[in-house]
Parts: C-alpha cells; sequence; structure tokens
C-alpha cells in the first residue's frame, strides 16, 4: 500500500508540443452559476476558486479546461484570476477554452476570440476548441477560420468536441491544408460510457495521432461510490442530476459491483474509489485519453492530483474493464 504523493509525469498531447498532465481541471463548475449551461452548479466563493487551482497546480496539474459558454465567460475569467493569484505555481500552465457554434457561423470566432483573451486576462489560449458539432457553418469553414486564429497567433492549437470519426477526419484534412493538424477531440467517456471504443472516435484518433478528452470521467459523480452508499445525497444534489437514469435505484444497483470492484482495488493503494476511476480513464487506453474532471470542493481537488500519483497494474485494468462492459448504463 503507497500513500505518497507522486507528481505526474507529463504526456505528449497528440500531434502537438504540448506536454501535458494525464489530468487537466475541468472547470464548467466555475461557471458562478450563470446562463443555462452554468447552472448546473451553484455559484462558488472566489477563494475557493482560486484554493481549487492552486492545489491542481501543486499536485501537478497544468492545464485547465473551461469554455465560452460556461457561464458566458464567468469561468474563463475566474481561472484567469486564479492563475494570476497562484503566481509563480501557474508558470507553464496551459489553457483550453471553447467556442459555443449553436445559431452561429464560423465567421463569429475571429468575432469572439479578443473576449474570450479578455476574459482569460492575458492568458494564452493553447488550445480552442468548437465546442459541439452543430452551427450554421460546416466543419471545413470552421477549421478555416480556426487556422487563421492559429496564423494570428490568437490561439496555439485547434480541437472539436463531441464530434463523430467523420466530422474529426474533415477537421484534420482542412486543417493540414494549412499545415496545422487536429490536436484533440472532448468527448464523454468514463466506465460506464464507453462508447467512443465502439462508435470509431477512439479508433480514428489513434490512426490520426489525436488526443481524446474525456469529459464526466466519474459520469456525475456516480464512479465516487457516494451515492451508492448514501442514496439521499441525490436528493440534495443540485441541477438535473437526480433525473438521470443512473442516479435511480435501478441504476445504482447496477452498477453496484463496479463500485464494489473499485473500493478493493483502491484498498490497495491507500486511494478511493474515485481515484481508481480516474486512473482507469488515463491508463486503459495507453497515452491517447487525458482526462477533465471537475473540483467544486478542495478535497475534489485533492483527490484528483493524488489519481495521478499510481499506476493500476495491466491486470487491474482489464478486470474493470471486462466488468465496467457489463454493467454500462444503456443509452
Amino acid at each position: 500500500m503507497s500513500t505518497t504523493l507522486v507528481r505526474p509525469s507529463l504526456r505528449k498531447f497528440g500531434t502537438t508540443e504540448l506536454q501535458l498532465s494525464p489530468l487537466g481541471l475541468g472547470c464548467w463548475q466555475f461557471s458562478q452559476a450563470r446562463g443555462l449551461v452554468g447552472g448546473f452548479w451553484p455559484k462558488l466563493d472566489g477563494t475557493l476558486v482560486k484554493d481549487i487551482v492552486r492545489v491542481s497546480l501543486e499536485g501537478g496539474i497544468n492545464w485547465f479546461d473551461t469554455a465560452e459558454v460556461y457561464g458566458g465567460g464567468e469561468s474563463e475569467q475566474i481561472l484567469g484570476e486564479s492563475l494570476r493569484a497562484a503566481g509563480e505555481l501557474a508558470s507553464g500552465a496551459h489553457i483550453a477554452t471553447k467556442w459555443w457554434p449553436a445559431f452561429r457561423t464560423a465567421g463569429n470566432l475571429p468575432r469572439t476570440i479578443d473576449e474570450r483573451l479578455r476574459r482569460l486576462g492575458g492568458y494564452p489560449i493553447d488550445l480552442y476548441m468548437i465546442h459541439q458539432p452543430f452551427s450554421f457553418s460546416s466543419v471545413a469553414s470552421e477549421m478555416r477560420q480556426m487556422a487563421k486564429l492559429a496564423e494570428q497567433g490568437k490561439i496555439r492549437y485547434v480541437g472539436v468536441s463531441n464530434f463523430n470519426a467523420k466530422r474529426m477526419r474533415e477537421a484534420d484534412r482542412v486543417l493540414r491544408e494549412h499545415g496545422l493538424r487536429l490536436a484533440s477531440n472532448q468527448m464523454k467517456f468514463s466506465m460506464l460510457d464507453r462508447r467512443i471504443e465502439s462508435n470509431g472516435v477512439l479508433e480514428t484518433a489513434r490512426e490520426l495521432g489525436i488526443a481524446i478528452i474525456a469529459y464526466s470521467p466519474l459520469e456525475q459523480g456516480i464512479l465516487s461510490g457516494k451515492f451508492h452508499a448514501d442514496p439521499d445525497l441525490i436528493r440534495k444534489s443540485p441541477g438535473p442530476r437526480r433525473l438521470m437514469k443512473g442516479f435511480k435505484p435501478a441504476g445504482l444497483r447496477q452498477t453496484q459491483p463496479l463500485i464494489d470492484l473499485l473500493e478493493r482495488i483502491a484498498a490497495n493503494y491507500g486511494a478511493s474509489a474515485t481515484q481508481v476511476a480516474l486512473n482507469w480513464a488515463i491508463h486503459a487506453h495507453g497515452e491517447t485519453v487525458f482526462s477533465i474532471p471537475g473540483a467544486s470542493k478542495l478535497h475534489h481537488a485533492m483527490e484528483n492530483v493524488r489519481a495521478m500519483s499510481f499506476r493500476l497494474t495491466d491486470s487491474e485494468l482489464g478486470e474493470l474493464s471486462e466488468l465496467s462492459a457489463r454493467v454500462a448504463l444503456k443509452r
């Protein structure tokens, strides 16, 4: 059993020159309860946010994922403020953010990039992503605008989110025409949602050297086991979580065997079910998958960084993969 906190080794991020920690910090919860998307989370105290960012940096997390739609820029702004507050500790930190395409055309990308940079308070955008595939413009049009932003030095690398395999290929093809490559695709992926393994996304990512950024790696907290131990927590949860299938009594019963296995393996490392679930996400497919758990409390940030302080054995990864495939939630 080991409880020593070891700083994680960095990984090459897709075909880019970025060297990133396997886990980044997802910053959706920093939306300050603004807007339809941001309203999923309660407003967080600014001091708490700064502490979460500081603890993440201290533990070896060197990149942060945010988005325009997270509170209409509130998440970007408080992230920038928190990185400045961290001082030298934030030296070398990287930021990924996203453009919201719904009801817009690709021409909106150059019109809104300066607002993204203003919100971030001078921190550069290392990775700029199309948040989802639905807009009034084609993938090709969006990628051409992204290429212009890169040429102007306003962004460094280009990514997408929630793109299927066909759209990934199209995005990469157009970027190649401009001397660029598609860096990443941000997708929902966890032990309870493994669709990227069968729908061509993971296969395409490996073929083209594209990094996968897994969001919701704990399936909104189900894989922590806390809702299995105390179902009353579901009733107290903010947002629509309580309405999701996995949080219903039948869903909790279905996934209980996986929680039991997570906790058994966790005991071998002096860890938690949460940490084992995150460790699986970043090791089950070599170094292709990065992940962005969030943190709305300080102990969540500690859970995240400690999840990178050990590595599951191939046998443990296989056992978890086999069981999770049997109990994964139907979509």
